[in-house]
């Protein structure tokens, strides 16, 4: 006979917290996937990479934007129905982009429809579980959802590449199509919204402890009205402006561009795809430590070391590109390790900014920060490497950025409180 949920000896959120992995997986996975296709593209229909980098913007903008509303509409209807709408859209708009022949269909598809579908499973998904199903060990789990991001990559992209280059690319994308419509019966069986849902209280509390019920009826008032309050913090200036720089120097530039800045040095496409996929590697082990420290250290001074790290990473990165006999590989081991290593220690400063009760959207807007500035990178390093043939001014500037960065991060939580720490119940945010 097989036991009740609460009856059995493991704990329920390591279920939920699997089922979440595996989602985030696979969104990375499709979220990598426009970095092997920008030559394809470029050579089949004559696209310049601005023109095409315009689409992967749009994907990268929608991406952060959605984070907030969906953070809500989880709230409203439930963490399992928002991933099943989010991966049938996404699974749909991936499978139609293979028919597409002009630039307004790539916009459509790829930059609107998959940019908003897997907006609704971004960053905020994983801030969420953690925040609902445990009490402890809430920064070593963040960390490795977070990570799941680089496993997503190290385990789709060199498939993709190789695909691609033996079968065309619209086979590649087909095959992301499968992997996100596959995981929806997943979900629909086994995925549960709360731990009281099931009977049980989240992982390490306390018998005693009080339930946070972060329950809204207006999801849509109440993301703006968080937008609102963040707007009169200090710290949100702080946390939203560290995270745009983080977008603009990870998946908005090396993300998107590093395989064809490999190409433009005459690296081949799969042992470009394979060097993103050794990043991924490193950053698995970065950001699951990093979300171990951030249980035990300061989290501004892990935030300055991995901004400032990052910023020393992409500033050499124009040379190592110059000696791909190990110049490469010493970036990858540099930049992988602390490629979105920032997230845990972010999480952990928005929830102390503003409250586990709404850390789920504010945090929301924050990633819309990051997403900003992705979108902002793609665009402008595609174009710049449209004019003048070249990625360095858009490495160095982006290595620059990381270094101001790392001593900006230093002022969060000093000086002003949080004005929005202040408002226990979401609603009055918009009332």
């Amino acid at each position: 006979m097989v036991k009740p949920i609460r009856e059995r000896r493991y704990h329920y959120a390591w279920v939920v917290a699997g089922l979440t992995f595996l989602t985030l997986l696979a969104t990375a996975g499709v979220r990598a996937t426009p970095s092997v296709l920008i030559v394809p593209l470029e050579r089949e229909f004559g696209w310049s990479r601005a023109t095409i980098s315009l689409a992967i913007s749009v994907n990268l903008l929608l991406y952060g934007l959605i984070g907030p509303f969906a953070a809500a509409l989880m709230d409203k209807i439930g963490v399992r129905r928002t991933m099943l709408g989010s991966l049938a859209a996404v699974a749909m708009g991936v499978a139609l982009s293979s028919r597409i022949s002009t630039p307004w269909q790539l916009v459509l598809l790829w930059g609107v429809v998959v940019g908003g579908g897997t907006g609704m499973t971004a960053l905020v998904l994983g801030a969420t579980v953690v925040n609902r199903w445990f009490a402890d060990r809430r920064g070593l789990v963040l960390g490795v959802l977070t990570a799941s991001s680089a496993t997503g990559q190290m385990v789709f992209l060199p498939a993709l590449a190789a695909t691609v280059t033996r079968y065309g690319w619209r086979p590649a994308v087909l095959v992301v199509a499968c992997v996100a419509a596959l995981l929806l019966p997943l979900i629909a069986l086994l995925m549960r919204d709360r731990p009281e849902d099931i009977g049980l209280r989240p992982f390490g509390a306390a018998t005693d402890a009080p339930i946070v019920s972060t329950k809204v009826d207006r999801p849509f008032a109440a993301a703006v009205g968080a937008l609102r309050d963040g707007l009169r913090s200090r710290d949100f200036w702080l946390l939203a402006g560290s995270f745009f720089i983080c977008g603009l120097s990870t998946n908005g530039l090396v993300g998107t561009h590093l395989i064809s800045a490999c190409l433009d040095a005459g690296i081949p496409e799969i042992r470009a795809a394979g060097l993103l996929a050794a990043m991924g590697l490193f950053d698995l082990l970065g950001t699951t430590a990093s979300g171990w420290l951030s249980d035990r250290y300061d989290n501004r001074i892990l935030l300055c070391w991995y901004y400032g790290l990052r910023g020393l990473a992409l500033i050499y990165l124009p040379f190592g590109l110059a000696d791909a006999s190990w110049g490469l590989s010493a970036f990858a081991v540099l930049y992988g390790l602390d490629w979105i290593a920032t997230v845990p220690p972010t999480v952990k400063l928005t929830a102390d900014a503003f409250g586990r009760e709404r850390s789920g959207i504010m945090f929301g807007w924050i990633v819309a920060a990051h997403q900003l500035g992705a979108a902002v990178a793609t665009f402008g390093a595609g174009t710049i490497r449209s004019v003048i043939g070249d990625y360095q001014p858009a490495f160095l500037t982006s290595g620059a950025l990381c270094l101001v960065t790392a001593a900006m991060v230093l002022q969060i939580g000093r000086g002003q409180v949080a004005t929005v720490a202040v408002l226990a119940d979401p609603e009055t945010a918009v009332a």
